[in-house]
């Protein structure tokens, strides 16, 4: 039931994914206004995740994944009823907070679940519903929007979240292991500085700058370059690759441990960008969506499974919170930032400064991942344990 309600809230998140950029365009709104809108999303995720952590620690897994399969529902709504950009932009962030819920009560949920010696093959295939939905979404979304129109288009994402919610009623929620005090909570943002939190973030960070671009200024780029290409076929891509590197990486990762994934994780992102950077046929523009989905499919189901190793169930939420949290961070300063430079440089040249930002990240988990630089280096390679981690792998 869980994996049920996972894949339906995906399914109905990606439905609007390649299509709402082209919706707001119809509506008249500017490449910098679209990145705003787009990167309202994120105000939803960065105000709410670290109270919704600190509420999946204390009242259980379960009512956050309620709260968020409940906006999922409510928030397509929106969409139809407000027309400026203002209020656009708060139904984006208000949509953003329904994310922010479901991912961090699911990933806590699955970790709890999770035995130490095979967490990484049941978090790996638990996050199936990701791209599985993410394939599922797009094609389904671009089809409703040539065929029908956006208001069925709307109605189904609502839809699919309202039978998700349906099925998280049917879940059993855990017993919650309180172990908190007044003073874990004023210590709640000291973690973020911590060495077990702090070099996660920051390359989620960096990271999810590169993903807002793709998530918001892709299906306008190719629509720019006159290819004859549904940018469905672009997310559903990222989505089968994403899939299918998941079925092996989180059963390899309990063997060689979560660094050397998370290292070619970060390499296949540059790479999708420095496809993007000089993308100029349908072929080019697949193959940057395949890497993006080995490097999307890689990174957060090992960023999640190393942040539950090094964290005691009770402090989980929190964990999970603040590293997602970067990535929260960089998509919303990638969509409005990023879209007052695509005015003015094009496409391209976004997706040539995104790789950067990926090789950057790539060269901080190298050399800051661990105590040293010695021992970081081992971990990046598989050749030496997680010094952070709560479980020896």
């Amino acid at each position: 039931m869980l994996f049920t309600a996972g894949l339906l809230f995906w399914s109905s998140i990606a439905t609007l994914l390649p299509t709402l950029p082209l919706y707001l365009e119809d509506a008249g709104a500017s490449k910098q206004q679209i990145g705003i809108v787009m990167g309202g999303v994120a105000i939803g995720l960065l105000v709410f995740r670290p109270m919704l952590g600190r509420l999946a620690d204390q009242r259980g897994r379960k009512i956050l994944l309620l709260i968020g399969t409940m906006i999922a529902t409510i928030a397509p709504f929106g969409y139809l009823v407000f027309k400026s950009m203002a209020m656009l932009t708060a139904v984006r962030a208000f949509h953003g907070i329904s994310i922010a819920a479901f991912t961090t009560g699911y990933s806590a949920l699955v970790a709890d679940l999770a035995p130490n010696a095979s967490r990484g093959a049941i978090i790996g295939y638990m996050s199936l519903t990701t791209p599985i939905g993410l394939a599922i979404g797009p094609i389904l979304g671009g089809y409703l929007q040539a065929e029908v129109g956006y208001p069925i288009l709307f109605l189904v994402a609502a839809e699919l979240a309202f039978v998700g919610l349906l099925g998280t009623f049917q879940l059993v929620n855990p017993p919650v292991q309180i172990q908190l005090t007044e003073n874990h909570h004023r210590q709640f943002w000291r973690l973020l500085i911590s060495p077990r939190v702090r070099v996660p973030t920051l390359v989620m960070l960096l990271v999810g700058l590169a993903v807002g671009a793709v998530y918001t200024f892709v299906a306008l780029f190719i629509k720019s370059t006159g290819i004859d290409l549904n940018v469905g076929w672009f997310f559903t891509t990222a989505a089968i690759a994403s899939f299918s590197v998941r079925l092996f990486v989180g059963r390899a990762s309990d063997r060689f441990g979560r660094g050397l994934f998370i290292t070619c994780s970060l390499m296949a992102y540059t790479l999708s960008m420095l496809l993007l950077w000089q993308a100029h046929s349908t072929l080019s523009f697949l193959l940057a969506a395949c890497f993006e989905g080995c490097g999307g499919g890689t990174l957060i189901s090992m960023m999640t499974t190393m942040m539950a190793d090094r964290s005691l169930p009770q402090e989980r939420g929190r964990m999970f919170a603040l590293c997602i949290a970067g990535f929260d961070l960089g998509i919303a300063i990638a969509a409005p930032v990023l879209g007052a430079f695509a005015e003015p440089l094009g496409y391209h040249k976004v997706f040539g400064f995104c790789a950067g930002l990926t090789s950057l990240a790539l060269l901080i988990f190298l050399t800051q991942s661990s105590k040293n630089l010695p021992r970081s280096l081992r971990f990046a390679f598989g050749r030496g344990e997680d010094v952070y981690s709560l479980n020896k792998i």
